[in-house]
């Protein structure tokens, strides 16, 4: 009896955790990937009329084995025993965070959407959090990750474990090409005629993204800007002529189909509507997001050239300045100008909550802000400068999402219900363009507000004001929201975008640019390639850079 109890008092051994060999591991995650990380891209496939029945399902299943395929050629590399789980927590993080954004809001992830996260500030990326975001991020990331970090992998010697991953490679790579070689022509034809769908293959699409990235950065090398109109000058105002006052105001995400001035159902521009503007209805952005459109537009180049461009060079802002102009960008966006405004005088979003607080919510404030104190501001410009004119950036919030609602001042809820979250996708379509149209409300109350401000100032000035938004947004259309989609396959809605234009009398007399002339331009098809000359072709600038043929006002100096 002492000996059985002596036995039931003695803790039996634990069983020690079943341990999974390194090929077990990669097998599965690659299986994981390929499946749910990639749904996406399954939904994508089976939205494609020439893909329906039995063999678009085949040719599916080959697909999705050929993704499993090329992940484990990758991870074979990369098997060893301080790498491959730190590699795989990557890979399984990565393509939780792009199934979430691929899945909720239709993007892709390509080069240019890559520049879009590099370049987001923290106010921005708040925006984009949600709960649906965490959730996703801990079921298809962080549940594999703990699992992985859990299970002890049972290593063999290196020299073994070289074999093994040879092996892993060679079968890998055997597979990925027999079924790439068995469906060659449906996958040909497939990745030719629907090029998108390359950029939904996560998580290969993030990390292809960023080495594009690292191939050809952003800003070229950005410790070299080269210097741009050079030859810059203006000409002298006539005896008893006004300097002008330019406010040139750069819209963020606004799509001209949404505005009532170019045949929108909704009354969304009724100040503007009354007063006296010329908007120009079949405009086309350079990009379909900021970081591409902004330096684009403000180069001489054009949307093709811009993309080949061998190095920086300054921009419009820079020309402007260089002519004698007194320049001065306002920016109410935490991002920034995307460096076309680093060398002249700039306010930033924080400066301009100083004696506007009225108008601000935590760290974020309403357009309007830019007109406050604007007379002192410009009071600080060189008055050598002001005394041949002076032109007044302005880098709107605007209609930036997804947090629409956000970007609106309480009685500018015409439209409602609004969508309250930024998580679009859990709010009702209309409820999305409601909070959207409000925010195009309010770019026409604060369009309007800018004009008025130009018109008090008549008695010093010639002002003027032309609007130009940097590219347009999806709002839920073929389940597609925001915005960045690569240029070419990207909806209108993503670049048709609207450009607005007043002027004073005195700065039509001065130019000798009438509105009349403009009202004729509204359905001529035009794009960001014709801003920077047609601003200088606005103000008369004279310079070797300056293309008459790209300047819309050319054909309307009387």
């Amino acid at each position: 009896m002492p000996a059985l109890l002596l036995a039931a008092a003695t803790p039996r051994p634990q069983t020690a955790p079943r341990s999974w060999r390194p090929v077990s591991v990669i097998v599965l995650a690659a299986l994981w990937i390929a499946s749910v990380a990639n749904l996406a891209l399954w939904q994508a496939l089976a939205a494609l009329p020439e893909l329906t029945g039995a063999r678009g399902l085949v040719f599916g299943l080959a697909f999705g084995v050929m993704i499993g395929a090329a992940h484990v050629a990758l991870l074979s590399l990369l098997a060893w025993r301080w790498t491959l789980k730190p590699v795989l927590t990557m890979l399984l993080l990565a393509a939780a965070g792009g199934a979430y954004f691929m899945l909720s809001y239709g993007v892709v992830i390509d080069r240019s959407m890559m520049v879009n996260v590099l370049l987001t500030d923290a106010r921005e990326a708040r925006e984009l959090f949600s709960w649906r975001l965490l959730g996703t991020l801990t079921l298809l990331g962080g549940l594999p990750v703990l699992l992985l970090w859990r299970v002890p992998i049972r290593w063999p010697r290196a020299a073994r474990q070289l074999r093994h991953n040879l092996v892993l490679l060679v079968v890998g790579l055997a597979v990925l090409l027999g079924a790439g070689g068995l469906f060659f022509q449906d996958l040909s034809a497939t990745m030719r005629n629907h090029t998108q769908l390359r950029y939904l293959i996560n998580p290969l699409n993030s990390f292809y993204a960023l080495a594009s990235v690292g191939r050809q950065p952003v800003q070229r090398n950005g410790a070299v800007v080269l210097p741009l109109g050079e030859d810059a000058r203006l000409p002298a105002l006539a005896p008893g002529a006004r300097p002008p006052l330019l406010i040139m105001v750069l819209g963020e995400t606004a799509r001209t189909d949404h505005l009532s001035l170019n045949g929108y159902a909704r009354d969304t521009t009724p100040r503007l509507a009354q007063a006296g503007v010329v908007s120009l209805r079949n405009v086309w952005s350079c990009g379909t997001n900021t970081a591409a459109s902004v330096p684009c537009m403000f180069s001489p180049l054009g949307r093709e050239a811009f993309d080949k461009r061998p190095a920086n060079t300054e921009g419009l802002a820079d020309v402007l300045q260089r002519a004698g102009l007194a320049v001065l960008w306002l920016d109410n966006q935490a991002g920034g100008c995307k460096g076309v405004c680093d060398r002249v005088p700039k306010v930033d979003y924080r400066q301009l909550q100083i004696g506007g607080t009225d108008l601000c919510q935590g760290d974020e404030c309403f357009d309007e802000v830019m007109l406050r104190g604007l007379d002192e501001r410009i009071a600080q410009l060189p008055p050598e400068r002001r005394a041949r004119g002076v032109v007044v950036f302005m880098h709107q919030m605007g209609s930036h999402g997804p947090a629409y609602y956000k970007r609106t001042p309480p009685q500018f809820k015409k439209f409602l219900p609004e969508c309250s979250t930024n998580a679009l996708q859990q709010c009702e379509r209309e409820q999305v363009v409601n909070a959207y149209d409000n925010t195009i409300l309010y770019t026409d109350h604060f369009l309007a507000s800018a004009i008025d401000w130009l018109k008090s100032r008549q008695a010093q000035w010639a002002p003027a004001m032309l609007y130009l938004s940097d590219h347009g947004e999806s709002l839920g259309e073929n389940n597609l929201y925001l915005h960045g989609l690569p240029y070419r396959f990207a909806p209108d809605a993503q670049k048709h975008v609207p450009w607005i234009s007043w002027l004073s009398p005195a700065f039509e007399q001065q130019s000798h640019i009438h509105m009349a002339c403009l009202a004729k331009l509204r359905d001529q098809k035009l794009s960001h390639d014709n801003y920077f000359h047609s601003t200088l072709g606005l103000l008369g600038v004279q310079t070797r850079v300056y293309d008459v043929a790209r300047d819309i006002h050319a054909g309307c100096h009387a």
